[in-house]
């Protein structure tokens, strides 16, 4: 038996010597060869090509007899279609003792069900068909949007157009949303950050500003369902309403679908709805302080308050910004970057369209250097509105804001959104092209204005939140005045 396997040994070991070399040379032959590196070039020696114009694609605009208007815009890309409607109302409408009404009444809209479906009803026809129909209403508007394939179009626009019309505002849906709402109210002081725009905005604005209020629970006990209803009843109407269609759709069916589902759609109140407030003042500026023990580092926010996007520098500060900030940025290169301050850092003039925003900078650091960050913040501010900005610095800024710019016009979506914006807040239908043609010939001389004219060191409000007793030096540092917050929550009556 040995001699025979030795025999078979000998006979195979050749064939096995073989068969590992010729595998052996067919993996050499076949592997890949290494990747040739490509010699980096420096970013002077890269090119580009240049951006696509700005294109507004064909639309129609008409109005129904009871003076709703309508977009349409068609894109048959895909199966697909979006709307939107943007209502006149919003918090501004609402006496300070119901604050959260109306965010309330428009989250009641879609969540509520409506008269002919209850709310599970209503959520369940949209699962089904992979829709959704949304509704909100912040403090200068208010908006429902839906999404569906072409093929359920006929359903889904009809439940949407009841949700808008025939809203029934259940009343165990509307508790829900009213517990959610004080579950939010005791969870506020979670985040330092949300403390620190919070607070800011109320010493900007003022703590009764519909731009800056907060809901209490004694706001919460004061709202009931026939308040929701009447707010409804009384803000929501169809002359004061711009509604937008985009997707795959039959020109002629969409048209007769909103004929017959949102053409008969009235108002009792004719009454007009006041515009919202035309600016706010600025409150008194200062240092402030939110102590809050538990922190290691310290947020903070410094600005004062801004401007409208109507504003003739509007164009000068988007490129100020840029100087201002990201990775190549003055803010970021300065106090992270050489002096190693912060853990971000930004500053920015932040516009509105129908009421002042805000200049608003800050960012965070640990405890021992929150001093020294407020210090370079002010600095920089200082510096930019007494001092040119470079050459090179212009060009960076105004290629990036340009760049940016042409992607919010991706899609028809994005573009139809825009021109409805600009009918809402009675803007110039060519306001995009006017602002694109100001950043274009904006000079370093626009800039120093601009900023000269909308920076203001003597009204800026600084708010610190952090643990003061780690902050060293102490904010005494900062030469001002220091005025702590209270940000403990009132609680619920009876408890």
């Amino acid at each position: 038996m040995d001699s025979i396997s030795r025999r078979i040994r000998k006979r195979l070991l050749p064939l096995l010597f073989l068969t590992v070399a010729t595998f052996a040379t067919l993996l050499t032959v076949s592997w890949p060869r290494p990747v040739q590196a490509i010699e980096a070039k420096p970013y002077e020696a890269l090119s580009f090509p240049a951006l696509g114009e700005i294109q507004i694609p064909e639309f129609e605009r008409y109005e129904l007899d009871n003076g709703l208007v309508v977009y349409l815009l068609e894109d048959h890309d895909l199966p697909l279609v979006s709307g939107s409607a943007t209502f006149r109302t919003g918090d501004y409408l609402v006496d300070p003792t119901q604050t959260g009404l109306a965010g309330i009444t428009g989250e009641a809209m879609r969540l509520g069900g409506t008269a002919n479906h209850t709310p599970d009803e209503l959520s369940e026809m949209l699962e089904q068909r992979a829709a959704s129909v949304e509704t909100s209403i912040g403090d200068t508007s208010g908006s429902a949007s839906f999404s569906a394939l072409t093929e359920d179009l006929p359903t889904v626009f009809d439940l949407f157009a009841q949700v808008i019309t025939q809203p029934a505002f259940d009343e165990e849906q509307l508790a829900l949303i009213l517990s959610r709402t004080a579950g939010g109210i005791a969870r506020r002081n979670d985040s330092p950050d949300d403390i620190a725009s919070r607070e800011f905005n109320k010493l900007i604005y003022g703590n009764q500003s519909p731009y800056a209020r907060m809901v209490e629970y004694t706001n919460l006990d004061d709202i009931s369902r026939d308040d929701v209803v009447g707010f409804y009843e009384t803000t929501l109407r169809p002359e004061s309403t711009i509604l937008g269609i985009v997707g795959d759709f039959d020109p002629a069916q969409m048209k007769s679908a909103i004929a017959q589902s949102l053409g008969k759609w009235e108002c009792a109140d004719k009454s007009a709805i006041p515009n919202p407030p035309e600016g706010a003042q600025q409150q008194p500026s200062g240092l402030f302080v939110v102590n809050q023990p538990q922190l290691t580092q310290s947020y903070i926010h410094i600005g004062h308050i801004g401007g409208e996007l109507s504003n003739q520098y509007h164009a000068s500060m988007s490129v100020l910004n840029e100087v201002l900030n990201g990775f190549g940025g003055r803010l970021f290169n300065e106090i992270r970057s050489r002096q190693g301050l912060a853990y971000s850092v930004y500053a920015f003039w932040s516009p509105r369209y129908d009421h002042n925003g805000l200049f608003i900078g800050g960012g965070q650091t640990r405890s021992e250097a929150t001093v020294p960050f407020v210090q370079a913040m002010y600095k920089e501010i200082e510096k930019i509105r007494s001092e040119p900005i470079t050459e090179q610095e212009l060009a960076f800024a105004k290629d990036s804001v340009l760049n940016s710019f042409v992607f919010n016009f991706q899609t028809p979506g994005q573009t139809l959104s825009r021109l409805i914006r600009y009918e809402y807040y009675n803007y110039p239908s060519d306001f995009v092209f006017q602002y694109r043609d100001g950043v274009e010939n904006t000079t370093v001389e626009n800039v120093l204005a601009a900023a000269q004219a909308n920076l203001k060191p003597e009204q800026l409000v600084t708010i610190v939140v952090g643990n003061t007793a780690d902050i060293s030096p102490g904010l005494d540092a900062l030469k001002a005045e220091i005025t702590p917050i209270d940000v403990s929550i009132p609680a619920p009556v009876g408890l």
